[in-house]
């Protein structure tokens, strides 16, 4: 793998009505990593998202339909190809991941090929319970024994590709529901890439409303395991095949 400190960064924020909390997490990016490109991919949004990341300094990619965090993730990667960078930081736009963290998350790309922030793996309070909790539990030991490696937060958001991943996802990114987080994770270990994780502390939402609710919870459940069986029966992908394209 090429040196960490010689590789181009490309910070992607994927972002859905989020112009309440966007601006403050661009500046803090920027301030935190001024080397770094800033790709606020808005996903939809019926606000002024692109208008408020655009005014922050970000370069803004605008979906015209609300494609999911899959589809917004997959539009990042194929933008960090085209545009010459080498690793994509994926960074939520409502302020819960501290960009402080970023450079961490890449300094274990030098002997990985995706870096998980880890919610649950001894660094901060963050806690999830009732079923979401259960199924991130059994997706992490199934994963984990995929991966041959313990992950403890495989539903994370906040992730760190290097080189081979970001060809392979640009390639084949998943954009279905939890595509960016179970099947991303299976197709990149299918790949034959290298996962491992870092503890991080979780923040609270900047501002606006949590989508969690019970009822959420409960068909959260369900459609993670249908992600999970997705992904195990989907084409495994190739790296080499990714590099071709």
């Amino acid at each position: 793998m090429a040196e960490v400190a010689t590789r181009r960064i490309l910070i992607v924020l994927p972002a859905l009505n989020e112009e309440h909390n966007v601006a403050a997490v661009v500046h803090h990016v920027r301030d935190t990593l001024p080397e770094a490109g800033v790709l606020v991919v808005d996903d939809g949004s019926s606000d002024r998202t692109q208008h408020v990341a655009r005014d922050a300094g970000a370069t803004v990619a605008r979906l015209a339909v609300n494609l999911g965090v899959g589809g917004a993730m997959r539009t990042g990667f194929r933008y960090a190809v085209a545009n010459g960078y080498d690793v994509v930081v994926q960074v939520d736009a409502d302020g819960q991941h501290d960009p402080e963290n970023v450079r961490e998350l890449v300094g274990h790309l030098a002997d990985a090929d995706l870096v998980i922030g880890a919610r649950f793996a001894g660094k901060g309070a963050y806690k999830a319970t009732g079923p979401r909790r259960w199924a991130m539990v059994v997706l992490a030991v199934v994963i984990s024994r995929l991966a041959r490696t313990k992950l403890t937060d495989v539903t994370s958001g906040f992730k760190a590709a290097g080189p081979r991943a970001v060809k392979m996802f640009a390639e084949y990114y998943p954009a279905e529901y939890l595509g960016d987080t179970i099947e991303s994770l299976v197709l990149a270990i299918r790949g034959g890439l290298v996962v491992k994780q870092v503890p991080v502390e979780m923040r609270e939402r900047s501002g606006g409303q949590p989508s969690q609710t019970p009822v959420r919870a409960a068909v959260y459940l369900l459609r993670a395991g249908l992600a999970l069986l997705l992904a195990l029966v989907r084409r495994r992908p190739s790296v080499d095949s990714a590099d071709a394209a």
